[in-house]
């Protein structure tokens, strides 16, 4: 899950596939003067740090742009940045290089990829102490993000942004059914129980005279889990992971969380069996009234309808929790670092936090929290109103075979498809993702 949709319903890759585009993707490197915004032959002499990452299109852009803004706070050091393929081959080369201790000087990371990296070895702790020297400190995150950088006490991860998955409305057929508030932003009380949830569906599917609530699963790799992990820590279940297991979970509130998910889809409240791209497209061109989606979609609804609105996705299920996973910065291991080289990769990495108004353009929230409560980030629509999501974050099982474009993910999300699309009995599918679980469980970290 990252700020660009390149990845999404992406299919499986082998693990032959993975290493040569992993190796092969070395050669995606771009020019470090475009990239750091000075192209002069004096800048070739500046102290450099190296910067690995998967963000392309947009969003890489944004990010030419926050290295660019960076330059005021980092003193004549520059910033090159590598981008490599998303998902599986990002993650391999990254372990590659850094079991090698070749790695770059620092990297994008998904926070729910840290378990499998910080605890074998192969990331390196960041000194606090330099990163307050620049400005930033560990009270400038919220706890539900900063509590997943942390590994056998020391701090392997900074976190960039989060990225949650929320809801997009049309504002138009959202009033008509009455599901606003006075401020325009949308009423949570309307949603906030399963019932509920499904009669404001029909609701908005009346007012627009079309479609209620799309949500796109079918042949994705990711969606299902996004959607039912959110909700199912709604219920306040265990969902405990002890390595080589079993998985300590609650099967009952599983499965009533997925017959939910299988109501939400049965084609009177979200239309039957949509895909990623087709969900996208009905409200993109509003034949729905309502998405759930990742706000990394922002910038692709907007282009549709500037006047798109987002909120933090509803507690249906009584507890406040909101599915989530967090680009951050780690440091890949080196045997013997260079004191004054990891200095400038903590300088560069508090400028980059620093220049988060930038990323929030794009419609993820900066974790980097003076960002979020400046004025100029409140003008900004919708992302204000789901910055509060940042405070309810649930990321992945802090576990090495989760996160981010993960077979678990994928294991997991084949399942639910089960039971939304081919009619698979909600405890059913609860017990197959259990041992599907403990399948997981039983393996060692390849790492």
């Amino acid at each position: 899950m990252t700020g660009t949709p390149v990845p999404v319903g992406r299919p499986g890759l082998t693990r032959r596939r993975a290493l040569t585009a992993a190796l092969a993707s070395g050669a995606a490197v771009l020019g470090g003067s475009a990239l750091s915004g000075c192209g002069s032959a004096a800048a070739a002499d500046e102290p450099t740090v190296h910067l690995w990452d998967l963000f392309s299109g947009a969003d890489g852009a944004l990010l030419n742009d926050m290295t660019r803004a960076a330059r005021t706070d980092t003193r004549g050091t520059r910033i090159e940045r590598t981008v490599l393929e998303w998902g599986t081959p990002y993650y391999t080369k990254l372990a590659m290089a850094s079991a090698g201790g070749r790695g770059p000087d620092m990297a994008v990371a998904h926070m729910s990829r840290l378990a499998g990296y910080a605890p074998t070895g192969l990331l390196d702790p960041w000194d606090l102490d330099v990163l307050a020297d620049y400005g930033v400190t560990r009270d400038d995150f919220a706890d539900a993000v900063w509590s997943r950088t942390q590994s056998e006490g020391a701090t392997y991860a900074i976190p960039l942004d989060t990225h949650p998955f929320i809801v997009f409305f049309h504002p138009e057929p959202a009033a008509a059914a009455g599901l606003l508030a006075k401020d325009g932003t949308l009423d949570a009380e309307a949603f906030s129980s399963p019932d509920r949830f499904l009669a404001a569906g029909r609701e908005l599917a009346r007012a627009s005279g079309k479609q209620g609530i799309a949500f796109g699963y079918v042949t994705d790799t990711a969606q299902g889990w996004r959607l039912f992990y959110g909700l199912y820590r709604q219920t306040g279940g265990a969902f405990r992971l002890p390595e080589g297991g079993p998985a300590e979970v609650d099967e009952d509130r599983m499965a009533e969380v997925i017959a939910f998910m299988a109501r939400l889809v049965d084609g009177r409240v979200n239309p039957r069996g949509l895909d990623y791209a087709a969900a996208i497209a009905a409200f993109a061109n509003r034949q729905t009234a309502m998405i759930l989606s990742g706000e990394w979609e922002l910038g692709t609804f907007r282009a549709a309808d500037k006047n798109v609105r987002a909120a933090s996705f509803p507690t249906v299920f009584g507890t406040p929790a909101v599915y989530t996973d967090a680009h951050s910065f780690v440091l890949p291991h080196r045997p013997r670092p260079d004191a004054a080289q990891r200095r400038r990769t903590h300088q560069a990495t508090a400028a980059l936090l620093k220049a988060g108004q930038i990323w929030a353009t794009a419609g993820h929230i900066p974790a980097y929290r003076p960002v979020t409560r400046t004025k100029e980030y409140a003008r900004l629509r919708p992302q204000a109103h789901y910055v509060q999501a940042q405070s309810h974050v649930v990321l992945d099982p802090a576990v090495w075979f989760a996160g981010a474009g993960s077979d678990f993910q994928n294991a997991m999300s084949q399942v639910l498809q089960q039971a939304l699309l081919d009619g698979l009995s909600p405890d059913r599918a609860a017990r197959a993702m259990v041992r599907r679980l403990n399948t997981f469980l039983s393996k060692p970290s390849p790492a």
